[in-house]
């Protein structure tokens, strides 16, 4: 019997979010930030809050551009502040133009997406957990992630932010067994 990831609940919008993109190997370096920095937002908060607005964020942040993210001052965070579309946290929005000058120069030295998928060789690592409670919400992998890109300046990575985002772009593949989903994104790496 197939059984989708119970987290995804009933709603459209979070099932096709489910079904069509969590968990699907992402090689795209700006798509990467671009999630990196939506998990941040989400802090405290649901990721169905963060979908919902998701076009919001895309608009407001310019199409998350970080070489013009990087640039931004008082004048873009005092109207992303007045924008009732997207999280209005000045320190979320402060983190992501830090974010953006931080990826910039990772990109520049290695590419964002090489940094990043390094860790694993470039190969999504395949869990084959048979329900939500086994699935971990943090591991010494998303331990040594986060405080890499800590140390790179990110900010709003801890190990549980980093793991929902190595989840959300196919590092690891934390559909459980029963879900149709785990085995095309497996058959994806």
């Amino acid at each position: 019997m197939s059984e989708r990831c119970s987290w995804c609940g009933s709603d459209p919008l979070y099932i096709d979010y489910h079904d069509h993109e969590w968990g699907v190997p992402e090689r795209d370096a700006r798509a990467l930030w671009e999630k990196l920095i939506l998990d941040g937002f989400q802090a405290g908060l649901s990721w169905i809050t963060i979908l919902k607005k998701r076009d919001n964020f895309r608009a407001a942040f310019e199409g998350f551009q970080p070489e013009v993210i990087a640039g931004w001052g008082e004048d873009e965070i005092a109207r992303l502040l007045a924008n009732p579309g997207i999280i209005r946290s000045r320190s979320k929005i402060e983190a992501t133009i830090g974010n953006a000058r931080a990826f910039l120069a990772i990109e520049e030295r290695e590419g964002f997406d090489q940094f990043l998928w390094r860790y694993l060789d470039g190969k999504p690592l395949q869990n084959r957990f048979a329900a939500k409670a086994e699935v971990p919400t943090a591991t010494p992998l998303s331990e040594r992630i986060s405080k890499d890109l800590k140390k790179a300046g990110f900010r709003f990575c801890g190990p549980t932010i980093t793991y929902a985002f190595m989840e959300a772009v196919g590092m690891v593949n934390d559909h459980i067994v029963t879900c149709p989903a785990h085995g095309r994104v497996a058959a994806l790496a």
